[in-house]
């Protein structure tokens, strides 16, 4: 349906004249105009913004104006923000991690200019509930299971906060989880989440888009949320790094049974909670060794991963050329490591032995440890490698005391500024992790609450007790498969110094840590319902001093 947009501004002498007009038809893409206000300069102006169309039943949606230009009073050293999220990057597969292939060259010189965390972890595995905890501070369960559509009252997201504060913000992504299928659409200036024709590419256009966003609204400081999908499966290098691991007879390969593995008829994970032995038994059925399988899925992802590093050096180069780069905070993390959600990929699958179906949890190396390194030229000191365990919950807080923002009054992480400058304030705390889904046939919630703590990694499924009348097989199961294993402990308890990828549970040797584990992560569950009552709107529920009590002790308000 075709809609007219109108712009006009009136003066205070009454004076009115036409800024823009456009006729546009084009219902899924955002389109972004400009109009000069430069003619009202010193002036009080009332702009109008309209829409019409001869069509009934026509939509029209403009987007938050922006104001660029020159503001009054603005200190000069107030950096430009990129938080850099690339998509699946687990930091085990990058050699700026220490992995064996020269993958991530351009990452390893923006990282000798700033600071690397070397144990840095999302809170959950998969796009979704990660994005909107490290954009707002919280975990899955404060933010709402399954309340994909809205956040509650009160929750602040990183792009308004820095809004508020002056900035202009974008989330440019490839990924609709992070974009406008994500709970952080507000306050956001300009958002570009189409995906490209080819998503191993995608940093490209993604880069095209933020370029173009600069040229059309130059004024600073500005906020960008990247998130791009490059290194995410299904993997199609392109070229130069098509090849650079695989030849053309194994991508031939590859190409023929990808799309096989969900055509075939096999065992079906979501009814089974077993990953690995659906894809191995799919993989069979076609003919093919799981060991030649799963290395050219590594071999592929690798070559994704050398693309990615090559366009992000590409960018920064864009941004010294400008000017730009000297007064710009770049924060390079990813919203889970790999594989994606907990599927069986090249990462376990390649283990010998393979662990038991049942072993394993978010806390595994491969699922949630991502890169997390952050540069700010002349600002943060250069060459560092910091190895305490910290959470994407502490980034929030982080890229607020660093811009010189008021931190969240409600946050789960903290900041790491301390950390990066050397100086008083950081305390060391267990990192938690959350992935819980509700079943929308009957409303019953599952998944697992964890917590890494020095050398133990503790996991607990939380499920509810279900008789055979009730029909409990939650959208992606895969997240919560031990509900399928009733007589195996609900808490697992490993030694992540031995088993960093939770291969082999220490129940037997340490019975006294599983009862701590199990009371603490108990608690943690108690202190997160206290927090949602926080944010429950009309100040309808009060909380107990007791609770209180716990939340500020635990650091997650003041």
């Amino acid at each position: 349906m075709p809609v007219t947009f109108r712009m006009t501004a009136k003066a205070e002498d009454g004076h009115e004249i036409s800024l823009l007009e456009r006729d546009l038809s084009d219902s899924e893409t955002w389109i972004p105009s400009t109009a000069d206000l430069s003619g009202f300069a010193g002036q009080a102006v009332t702009v109008a913004l309209e829409a019409e169309s001869e069509s009934e039943g026509a939509v029209a949606l403009w987007g938050a104006p922006t104001l660029s230009g020159a503001r009054p009073g603005r200190s000069d050293d107030r950096p430009n923000v990129i938080f850099y999220v690339i998509d699946a990057a687990g930091a085990d597969f990058m050699s700026v991690y220490g992995y064996d292939r020269k993958n991530t060259p351009n990452i390893e010189r923006l990282a000798a200019e700033g600071a690397v965390f070397e144990h840095a972890y999302s809170n959950s595995s998969w796009t979704r509930p990660s994005t909107a905890s490290f954009l707002t501070s919280l975990q899955q369960s404060v933010l709402g299971v399954g309340n994909w559509d809205s956040l509650p009252p009160g929750v602040v997201t990183m792009h308004e906060h820095f809004h508020r504060a002056g900035y202009q913000t974008s989330t440019i992504t490839s990924n609709g989880w992070a974009g406008r299928l994500s709970t952080q659409g507000r306050e956001i200036d300009f958002l570009r989440d189409t995906e490209p024709d080819l998503a191993s590419n995608s940093s490209v256009a993604l880069h095209g888009d933020f370029l173009d966003w600069r040229e059309t609204f130059p004024g600073q400081p500005y906020f960008v949320h990247f998130q791009t999908t490059d290194v995410h499966e299904p993997h199609f290098p392109v070229e130069p790094f098509a090849g650079l691991y695989v030849s053309a007879e194994r991508r031939d390969s590859f190409d023929v049974w990808w799309p096989r593995l969900f055509e075939i008829e096999g065992p079906d994970y979501y009814e089974t909670g077993d990953v690995s032995g659906a894809f191995r038994a799919r993989l069979a059925a076609m003919g093919v060794e799981p060991n030649v399988f799963f290395t050219l899925q590594r071999d592929l992802y690798d070559e994704t991963m050398a693309h990615q590093d090559h366009q992000l050096g590409e960018l920064v180069k864009r941004l010294k050329a400008s000017g730009e780069w000297e007064n710009t905070l770049l924060i390079i993390s990813s919203d889970h490591g790999h594989p994606a959600g907990s599927f069986s990929r090249f990462g376990r699958e390649l283990l010998d032995p393979l662990p038991e179906k049942w072993e394993g949890a978010l806390l595994d190396s491969y699922r949630t440890r991502v890169p997390l390194i952050v540069i700010w030229p002349g600002r943060i000191p250069t060459g560092q490698r910091i190895s305490e365990p910290v959470s994407l919950l502490d980034v929030l807080p982080t890229v607020l005391e660093l811009a010189d923002l008021p931190p969240p009054k409600v946050m789960q992480g903290q900041s790491l500024a301390p950390l990066l400058m050397s100086t008083e304030g950081w305390k060391p705390r267990p990192i938690i992790f959350e992935q819980y889904q509700i079943d929308p046939r009957n409303g019953l919630t599952a998944g697992h609450i964890e917590v890494l703590d020095g050398r133990w990694g503790a996991s607990l499924a939380v499920y509810p007790e279900i008789d055979d009348t009730v029909d409990f097989r939650p959208d992606g199961i895969q997240r919560a498969a031990r509900l399928f294993f009733p007589d195996k402990p609900r808490l697992l308890l490993y030694d992540v110094w031995e088993d960093p990828l939770a291969t082999c549970n220490v129940n037997d040797q340490y019975p006294e840590l599983v009862e701590k584990y199990l009371e603490f992560l108990l608690a943690q569950i108690e202190a997160h319902k206290a927090l949602v009552l926080h944010f429950t709107p009309g100040g309808e529920v009060e909380l107990t001093p007791e609770q209180l009590e716990t939340l500020r002790s635990l650091g997650y308000i003041q």
